[in-house]
């Protein structure tokens, strides 16, 4: 994967089994935010293959790429919720991609009682059922971060993956909301991969730990295998080219 003739990823080969949950560690720009978009087919390889459930993405049509992204769900590092809305608003949202137009604007100015009830049990779930008409601009960073998590999982996913999503809270929060999305994960069976900074953090939530550096794999191992010595170099300074981050979608 590169951007402007410059290499973000090389030779990188990763296999995520189904239900699997791991972690993907490393130092900023190493290339965590740009294999999650190639795993969430937002974003197109320049070289090699994607492949979610067996299926080739850069094989797939308009539609079809539609129905895979809408079977992932994505929680953005600074989490792109509409601010000025309620919070019901912005979890509704997270099924527009399995929805026509006409259909995903009744859902959000008219939803039914049963996609109310629905939302609610998902914010009820996540730990802020009492801030379902509440306006998302007017929560706690730690509240919004939950409310981008519900509407992922009002997506109905097979899988989840979080860009960072601990990054502007304190180690006490960041640990509760790891651990609540691990919890729901093995809960509904998804598969579930976290790029994350807090090493610490990695190691206590995720059987499994992918070191990525310069935009290749260092290691990829459970966690319990992984050593001081590899992550000491995985955040050396030494030798350390920064890899461009991907452009905004």
């Amino acid at each position: 994967m590169a951007f402007a003739g410059r290499p973000a990823l090389a030779a990188l080969d990763l296999v995520v089994e189904p239900g699997e949950a791991l972690a993907l560690v490393g130092p900023s720009g190493a290339g965590k935010t740009t294999l999650l978009r190639l795993l969430n087919a937002s974003l197109a390889p320049t070289s090699g293959t994607v492949c979610v459930d067996g299926q080739r993405l850069d094989e797939l049509g308009p539609r079809a790429l539609r129905a895979v992204r809408a079977r992932i769900g994505f929680v953005h590092q600074d989490l792109a919720l509409v601010p000025n809305v309620r919070v019901l608003v912005n979890v509704l949202s997270g099924r527009l991609g399995r929805q026509g137009f006409l259909a995903g604007v009744r859902s959000l100015c008219l939803p039914s009682r049963a996609e109310v009830a629905r939302a609610a049990a998902i914010l009820e779930r996540v730990g802020i059922g009492e801030k379902l008409y509440q306006r998302t601009d007017s929560l706690s960073g730690g509240q919004r971060q939950r409310v981008a998590l519900a509407r992922a999982l009002y997506q109905g996913p097979a899988a989840l993956l979080l860009d960072e999503p601990v990054s502007s809270v304190d180690p006490a929060r960041a640990r509760d909301l790891v651990e609540l999305v691990a919890a729901i994960s093995r809960e509904r069976g998804l598969t579930l991969i976290v790029s994350i900074h807090d090493i610490q953090l990695a190691r206590a939530c995720f059987p499994r730990l992918v070191g990525l550096r310069a935009g290749r794999i260092a290691f990829d191992a459970p966690t319990g295998r992984v050593t001081e010595r590899e992550l000491a170099a995985l955040y050396s300074l030494e030798g350390l080219e920064r890899v461009e981050p991907a452009p905004s979608a």
